[in-house]
């Protein structure tokens, strides 16, 4: 891979971290008028837009003939009833918890996928990544805090929401190989709004808008999230994933100092060095793996 394009990936993959971390602030920003599911709603819908033109933009969908049907279509339906209680979860913990927290424990996604591949795609994990997931669990462990005075249930939320991100990454990679991602991405979008839509209705409705300004906050917050899976779909098309998984981590950073500079939060007892166990775990990760692939080759 040419090492300009790698790095430009790279710069992609970033800018799409932080467009997602700016999407958290708006949600958090929001939490006290709008519920979480009301918000999840609203952030599908508007990422529809996007996955539209990621889908249009995919020179995979292009060459299989510009086709709209999926084999598996169940399995990627499933995968967007998974995405609206994730989203459900995580909005629900952003309103709850300090930002960089509710951040910091969904990084451990990466290593409940590494679990659950065993189960469901009969993957064999060796030792060493087996060794990489319990020392991310027990960074989530040091910052969710179970069984101590400080424990807080709500810590438990974005922990589930890493559960079931991790469980949306497998199902998505149980779909055939030919299917373009923009198009599986596209399937799961238009469930997780429409579930996130009934959810809402659920749990109460849609409340009227508080202020005129949050008109401009939502569409913000549904744009900042798509613009993001567009970066991510771009950055994806132009290198390996491995030269892009290390950089994910900078999101935990990330999430605190802007938690920092718009909410006021330095949750520094809560994050360290749970989050560092957890950045270190994924890193093991992705080292073991690009290694176990570079074998093969």
């Amino acid at each position: 891979m040419h090492p300009n394009r790698t790095t430009l990936a790279i710069a992609y993959s970033l800018i799409a971290l932080l467009l997602f971390d700016l999407m958290g602030l708006v949600i958090k920003h929001l939490s006290p008028d709008y519920s979480a599911a009301e918000l999840s709603a609203y952030r599908n819908l508007c990422g529809l837009i996007p996955s539209v033109l990621a889908l249009y933009s995919s020179s995979a969908w292009r060459a299989a003939g510009r086709r709209l049907h999926i084999r598996q279509w169940p399995l990627a339906m499933m995968r967007g009833v998974i995405l609206t209680f994730a989203q459900f979860a995580f909005y629900l913990s952003l309103g709850i918890l300090s930002f960089a927290t509710a951040s910091s424990i969904t990084y451990a996604n990466a290593l409940f996928m590494t679990a659950l591949a065993v189960p469901l795609l009969g993957e064999k994990v060796g030792y060493l990544r087996w060794s990489a997931v319990l020392v991310g669990f027990a960074g989530v462990m040091l910052i969710v805090k179970p069984g101590s005075d400080t424990f807080a249930p709500a810590a438990l939320l974005p922990l589930i929401s890493a559960v079931l991100y991790a469980l949306a990454g497998i199902t998505a990679r149980m779909v055939d190989a030919d299917v373009p991602s923009a198009l599986i991405n596209l399937y799961s979008t238009a469930v997780a709004a429409i579930g996130a839509l009934i959810l809402a209705l659920a749990t109460g409705g849609f409340s009227p808008i508080a202020h005129t300004t949050d008109i401009a906050w939502i569409l913000a917050m549904g744009g900042f999230g798509g613009t993001a899976v567009l970066f991510l779909v771009v950055s994806y098309r132009m290198t390996e994933q491995s030269n892009l998984a290390p950089f994910s981590y900078f999101g935990i950073p990330m999430a605190f100092v802007l938690g920092w500079i718009f909410f006021d939060e330095a949750p520094w007892s809560e994050l360290f060095p749970g989050a560092l166990l957890i950045a270190f775990g994924g890193l093991m990760i992705v080292w073991r793996e690009r290694q176990l692939r570079q074998r093969s080759v």
